[in-house]
């Protein structure tokens, strides 16, 4: 907390968990789509645009926890801690789905009973509930003030958050048969929903007449921003970058629905 704010641009963290994590999770990737699927006869071997998928997601999720924007969001900016959310739940969980090749997931859900389960889990109705829930009782004053009290805590906040992420993500990017993605109608409404579920949490940390969580009235000053202004940007930063994502997805939905219903057409005139 005593850190200078011009340091603040040179501070890379380099928690164990963290980057073991990610190593863990990048390596077990590459061996998979290389040894393993040479060994298996595995196929198709994912395209070049996969791995990129993939690894990008990896990297947001390194920049998100081991950038200089970790010690923002830990010991000086509510707001800082809200983009990092937006990388961890909006941004990475999306290109890791995409970047995973069927053959890779479809072995996990192979058995009647994990099939089962999984279809409960990532159903559309759950997928809302459960993200939504997780994402909502984590900016609850008291949790919130036990993750960046607690490191360990912090971490599996985290973990839930993006755990969460991929089951709220996978209707509409699921790259598994057994698991898959929703129509694009029903897409379009997925995406209505998901673009107003957060606009309680929104609304209470936005337009609070003063700050809610005491660790960043605590917390020194970055840039003359006010505790309340802080709470407030972060809020902003929660919905604004949300509901344009969604919006964004929406219409390219949209587009793609209108594609296939102006080919199926051409299909039927030729026939």
């Amino acid at each position: 907390m005593g850190e200078l704010p011009s340091s603040i641009w040179l501070h890379w963290h380099g928690h164990p968990d963290a980057v073991i994590g990610l190593i863990i999770l990048q390596s077990v990737y590459l061996i998979a789509i290389g040894p393993v699927r040479k060994k298996y006869g595995l196929s198709p071997k994912p395209s070049p645009k996969q791995t990129v998928l993939f690894t990008t997601g990896v990297l947001i999720i390194f920049l998100s926890l081991l950038s200089p924007l970790h010690i923002m969001s830990d010991d000086y900016l509510f707001s800082a801690h809200m983009v990092q959310h937006v990388l961890l739940t909006l941004v990475s969980p999306p290109l890791l789905i995409l970047g995973t090749p069927s053959w890779l997931i479809s072995p996990l859900v192979r058995k009647s009973v994990a099939l089962k389960i999984a279809k409960v889990i990532v159903h559309p109705v759950s997928a809302v509930v459960v993200f939504n829930l997780v994402f909502s009782l984590w900016h609850l004053p008291v949790l919130y003030e036990l993750s960046v009290s607690y490191h360990s805590v912090h971490v599996g906040e985290h973990l839930l958050f993006m755990m969460a992420a991929v089951v709220m993500w996978w209707p509409i990017c699921s790259v598994v048969p057994d698991l898959p993605r929703l129509s694009y109608p029903l897409q379009l409404i997925y995406l209505f929903v998901m673009s107003l579920a957060q606009i309680v949490v929104f609304g209470i940390i936005t337009f609070a007449p003063e700050p809610i969580y005491e660790h960043y009235v605590e917390a020194p000053r970055l840039w003359n921003i006010t505790p309340l202004m802080d709470q407030q940007i972060g809020g902003i930063i929660m919905k604004v970058g949300s509901g344009f994502l969604f919006l964004t997805l929406i219409i390219i939905v949209f587009l793609k629905w209108f594609e296939q219903g102006s080919r199926e057409d051409s299909n039927d005139i030729i026939e």
